[in-house]
């Protein structure tokens, strides 16, 4: 679709040698002119300028906004329903048996996302989207019923996953069509609705419980979505034309021979291994360090608290220093803290403290991660292979609570080793990443990429 013809980069400082003509068939949704040898096609034209702005580029990112509130918002306070589940209305099975529930629930959000990123390619977001509201507020209304184990899993961790899956692939793939050098921004700005959501949903649980009760505290939080989805079905739009050709084998399998692409996938593997783990259990944790039940639940809204302004932090520098040279450094400094100060907090002041910076400075794992699929794929293909890198780290989304319990359960309750697996995770991770960009820049450390 893009030319082979050579182009002129007005914003990249890198030029890529072994790759350069793949690279040339990007470069579109990067750079802002070309130097074509044939006449450019209404439909290059119109994928290759973002318009960086304008009532429908603002209102598509208000759904996103809207979408990710719901769909990560409800995913980042996990930790807030094991809590509970654990606690109260599951008290009489393990710890493991629990977590199979938070775990499910990435799983399958994760899981599914190859299919709906295809969809989201060849259809567009509206109908997609519009079935994706359906399924999660109506696993979220059956979550309210549930009383038994198996239903609790079946609605939370499958009906409404499945829902949300529909809904976060076009939420992440439709803002790099309508942003180019606002890009970092604009990402920020949307991801900044789940960490929003991740402080409104373990507060708005936590007081409502008390009160109403949990089936009516879970079927509050479902209106809310509702009324978020109704809003972005109204609002979301895709400026890239769908593509109903039928699927080659080319675009099935390129990114798993790019090189590039899997270091990434793979480095987000190892992440998601890692960063979930403050999230699951550093409300459970605290309650061994004297903080109450409701206290507990504030450090979950604190740690989102944090991620908020991170993302948004995050999106504005990459702007600047580049995706991948952001991505990498923020999250290379989570993992750090979760060694430094994560494993020696034992009380309720350096929990507090350290929920809120782990949260800033992991704020770039939502925030940055389709952008490093766009900054290095097709723009008519992003939303398959956004797809394709959820799906892979669903494998690790689903053994994260398992694998935690069993090691708290091997230094017999104790969660040091799990903050070191989560430190170590992280930093691998970021380091695959860190390799991808340096094969990108042809082993450049000082460009902005």
């Amino acid at each position: 679709m893009f030319s082979d013809s050579k182009t002129s980069p007005a914003r990249s400082h890198c030029s890529l040698h072994s790759d350069q003509r793949q690279e040339e068939k990007y470069s579109s949704a990067e750079n802002s002119t070309t130097t074509p040898q044939h006449e450019v096609s209404h439909d290059e034209e119109y994928v290759s300028k973002a318009p960086d702005g304008g009532i429908r580029a603002w209102l598509s990112l208000l759904g996103s906004f809207c979408m990710l509130f719901c769909t990560f918002g409800l995913i980042n306070c996990i930790g807030t329903f094991q809590d509970y589940y654990q606690e109260v209305l599951l008290r009489n099975l393990s710890p493991t048996t629990v977590s199979w529930i938070p775990s499910l629930q990435i799983f399958f959000a994760y899981l599914t996302n190859p299919v709906t990123g295809r969809l989201y390619d060849v259809y567009g977001p509206r109908y997609l989207v519009l079935v994706g509201s359906i399924l999660q507020t109506f696993g979220m209304m059956m979550t309210s019923v549930s009383t038994r184990y198996y239903q609790i899993l079946l609605a939370q961790g499958v009906c409404t996953s499945i829902g949300m899956s529909a809904i976060y692939v076009p939420a992440t793939a439709c803002i790099a069509g309508w942003f180019d050098k606002k890009r970092g921004i604009a990402y920020g700005i949307a991801t900044s609705g789940s960490s929003l959501g991740g402080v409104i949903f373990p507060i708005m649980i936590s007081r409502l419980i008390p009160r109403i009760g949990f089936p009516w505290a879970m079927r509050s939080s479902a209106f809310l979505v509702l009324g978020l989805l109704i809003i972005a079905n109204l609002t979301i739009a895709s400026r890239v034309p769908p593509d109903p050709r039928p699927v080659s084998k080319k675009i099935l399998l390129g990114p798993f021979v790019d090189l590039k692409l899997m270091l990434v996938n793979v480095g987000f593997l190892l992440m998601t291994l890692g960063v979930f783990i403050p999230i699951n259990t550093i409300a459970v944790e605290s309650l061994q360090h004297g903080l109450s039940f409701t206290l507990s639940h504030y450090l979950v809204a604190t740690l989102n608290a944090g991620s908020l302004f991170g993302r948004i932090f995050a999106g504005v520098i990459a702007d600047i220093m580049g995706v991948y040279n952001t991505f990498i450094s923020v999250s290379a400094l989570a993992g750090v803290f979760v060694l430094a100060l994560y494993i020696p907090a034992t009380n309720s002041t350096a929990i507090f403290v350290f929920s809120v910076i782990f949260g800033f400075t992991s704020g770039a794992y939502i925030a940055l991660v389709a952008p490093l699929v766009v900054k290095i794929s097709p723009l008519p293909e992003s939303g398959y292979r956004i797809g394709l890198l959820f799906f892979l780290s669903s494998i690790s989304g689903l053994v994260t609570n398992p694998i935690g319990q069993a090691i708290v359960a091997k230094w017999h309750g104790d969660y040091t080793g799990i903050k070191i697996y989560s430190g170590v995770m992280l930093l691998s991770g970021t380091g695959l990443v860190f390799l991808s960009r340096l094969i990108a820049t042809d082993w450049k450390l000082n460009v902005v990429f």
